[in-house]
């Protein structure tokens, strides 16, 4: 129990930037009709699941132009 403490002001800035990069990817994915790869659906499962990486990818591929 001890360790997780040490390393808990580490964990909880992560825990944040994690959180708000998912929801702002998603409110996005949820107001745009256009994407350049896949669909509404498959963004948000790659968003949701997939924690720091969905949402980079969605903001570098899957975006469409606006």
């Amino acid at each position: 129990m001890d360790d997780i403490m040490q390393y808990l002001p580490f964990f909880i800035p992560l825990v944040i930037i994690e959180v708000a990069l998912m929801l702002t990817a998603l409110v996005h994915v949820l107001r745009h009709n256009r994407y350049r790869f896949g669909n509404r659906i498959l963004w948000i499962i790659i968003v949701v699941v997939f924690g720091y990486v969905g949402p980079i990818l969605y903001f570098t591929v899957g975006r469409g132009e606006e």
